[in-house]
């Protein structure tokens, strides 16, 4: 009897991440891991703040409310801040709104020390911190095409959402044994350092100043993006697909209540941290990734499967299956996501990179943000279990829909893309990047 043969060195680095970004960018890598350091401290207070709403009002209404205060801020600020980007050194609005992210996670550490500590100012930094990622992240995701080489575009789209799952499995993990004995103040201090070393990584980064055809602030550069965004029926469809499903199906509102009704507090950190775990095993084995070309129907695919997984976090009583669904989510979300940022990067023009990147994270940051006050206001009015799962069917569903509706979504391959083809050429003929 012969045992079975081990596998080929070949195939298992097939598997592995793609790391051709980080060897060839020295900039890239400064990005990544100034990225992972400060989501480590972002996710610290992604658990707290939530938790300190809890304990001051008991209310899953209330802990949603958070994502209402952020819309507003989010709608405003993503658009504008996409035309920044095209028209401002990206570098220069980075570093800015890093340092500001620093000083709010400064102001919930002083609130939390206070002998009574206030909700509203947890509110108040909600929404300014919404309002500067929403600056912020238009500009991020418009550098790396500028950084990084066009064929290595979906190699750097794994590896970013690797640095997020780094920082989303080990925050939420550390944060829950902070919080609960630590206290809130040490996961909002540690925030703040977080965002101290970030800004002293990017200030290295190479100046990025607007492309000498970028459209300069005003409103009628927002318009020319939005057009562009509507003429390009299978962007709409990756926008679509990802804010019903994060609308409908995020339950991270309503996860402190969740642990609750399981009679399994010990288990909120790990909650937290499960989505971002199967986040983290889907980058870790992402280099199958480079070799699918038809990027609009793993999106779909994916999609419909992250609410499957929801709902089965939501039908199942057991606290070990909900951590296992949630898992399952977060690898589904990342699927999704690597193959939306693939085609985004892929054929949007340099000179429009800004502004359809505040699109973007209209789509991928909106749906999120009232999804906590459709979870939690649907938690308060039928039960938390039924919030989440209700959510997950209604996301299946509606992904469901939308393939339908969406046929260039469907049939979008980077091969045969003629606005693809367009920017590799533009690449091609171009000056290399600096590296």
């Amino acid at each position: 009897m012969t045992s079975d043969p081990a596998p080929h060195p070949s195939r298992l680095r097939a598997l592995l991440p793609d790391l051709a970004p980080w060897r060839t960018s020295v900039d890239f890598r400064r990005l990544w891991v100034s990225g992972t350091i400060s989501n480590f401290g972002s996710f610290l207070t992604l658990v707290a703040l939530p938790v300190q709403l809890k304990q001051l009002t008991g209310s899953a209404a209330a802990v949603g409310a958070i994502g209402a205060v952020e819309l507003l801020p989010l709608l405003v600020f993503g658009l504008y801040g996409g035309a920044l980007a095209d028209a401002l050194d990206k570098r220069k609005l980075i570093v800015w709104t890093e340092a500001g992210q620093g000083l709010l996670s400064a102001a919930l550490l002083l609130n939390a020390l206070l002998p009574h500590p206030a909700a509203w100012p947890l509110y108040l930094v909600a929404a300014l911190s919404s309002a500067l990622g929403a600056v912020q992240r238009p500009a991020l995701d418009s550098l790396f095409p500028r950084i990084v080489a066009h064929e290595h575009l979906p190699a750097a789209a794994s590896l970013n959402s690797l640095r997020w799952t780094v920082g989303g499995v080990a925050g939420p993990a550390v944060a829950g044994v902070v919080v609960a004995y630590a206290g809130l103040g040490w996961a909002y201090g540690a925030d703040a350092l977080t965002f101290v070393a970030s800004v002293v990584l990017i200030v290295r980064i190479a100046a990025s100043p607007a492309a000498h055809e970028a459209a300069k602030p005003p409103l009628r550069a927002i318009a020319e993006g939005a057009r562009y965004a509507w003429a390009r029926k299978e962007l709409l469809g990756t926008y679509a697909v990802d804010l019903a499903a994060m609308f409908l199906a995020m339950p991270l509102a309503v996860l402190p209540f969740l642990a609750d009704e399981l009679d399994a507090n010990w288990s909120l950190g790990l909650m937290y941290a499960a989505l971002p775990l199967g986040s983290l095993l889907v980058s870790l084995t992402s280099g199958w990734t480079s070799r699918v070309h038809r990027h609009g129907r793993m999106v779909v695919l994916a999609a419909a499967l992250w609410g499957l997984a929801i709902t089965g976090a939501g039908v199942v009583g057991n606290v070990w299956l909900v951590l296992l669904f949630l898992t399952v989510a977060g690898g589904c979300d990342m699927v999704s996501g690597i193959f939306r940022g693939a085609m985004w990067n892929q054929t949007i023009p340099d000179e429009l990179r800004g502004r359809l990147a505040g699109i973007e994270l209209l789509s991928y940051s909106v749906g999120p943000t009232v999804g906590q006050v459709r979870s939690g206001g649907s938690a308060a009015w039928w039960g938390v279990r039924a919030s989440v799962w209700s959510g997950g069917l209604l996301c299946a569903g509606a992904v469901g829909l939308l393939a339908l509706c969406l046929p260039k979504l469907m049939t979008y391959d980077v091969r045969t893309n003629e606005h693809a083809a367009r920017l590799r050429a533009r690449r091609a003929a171009a000056v290399p990047a600096r590296t």
